[in-house]
């Protein structure tokens, strides 16, 4: 598989994997009966955004390595036909 589909694939996993994860262990101001003026009830008070990244990081790069075995062991293109395509494999 070429290597700029790689990083593209893993780029997209990564998003998507980090919308789904950052809402998780958020508490808000008004959950810790602390809002500061002029901000909204609901902003969180320690969002903690750089274990968030640490830990999508490791999961991406845990389901990128089970996507990358599918896709590479032919297991893909024997379930999913249309996976010849993707592979680069499509007869001529």
């Amino acid at each position: 598989m070429a290597t700029p589909l790689l990083v593209a694939l893993y780029f997209m996993m990564w998003w998507i994997l980090f919308l789904a994860i950052l809402p998780f262990g958020v508490r808000t101001q008004a959950e810790e009966g602390e809002v500061v003026p002029g901000t909204a009830e609901s902003a969180p008070k320690h969002p903690q955004m750089l274990k968030k990244v640490i830990i999508n990081t490791i999961v991406t790069t845990i389901v990128f390595a089970g996507v990358y075995w599918f896709l590479e062991s032919g297991l893909g293109a024997h379930l999913f036909p249309l996976v010849d395509q993707l592979m680069g494999n499509a007869p001529s």
